[in-house]
């Protein structure tokens, strides 16, 4: 539900009040009572993430788990370099 900012063309006191899209605007002011009240032109809050995780819950791969993916990234050559250093020192 939006939330919408008014103004009262009286005594100046400035309001938001959540509605929904399709409720009429304010026209009284809660404060001095006269029906002077303008709704005010605002850029809006935007979009806000809350929560766990946006990426985790809606767009993540449900097949792969960050250990899988761990282990693919690291290459074969690496298994080798270790052994063949494993037998120089030995030596």
């Amino acid at each position: 539900m939006p939330t919408y900012e008014y103004q009262c063309k009286s005594c100046g006191y400035r309001f938001e009040k959540m509605q929904s899209i399709t409720a009429e605007p304010v026209k009284k002011c809660p404060v001095c009572g006269q029906n002077e009240v303008t709704r005010l032109i605002s850029g809006g809050n935007g979009l806000i993430f809350k929560g766990s995780g946006f990426y985790i819950t809606d767009y993540k791969n449900n097949n792969a788990s960050p250990a899988n993916a761990k282990s693919k990234s690291t290459p074969a050559s690496t298994e080798s370099t270790v052994k063949k250093d494993e037998k120089t020192d030995k030596a």
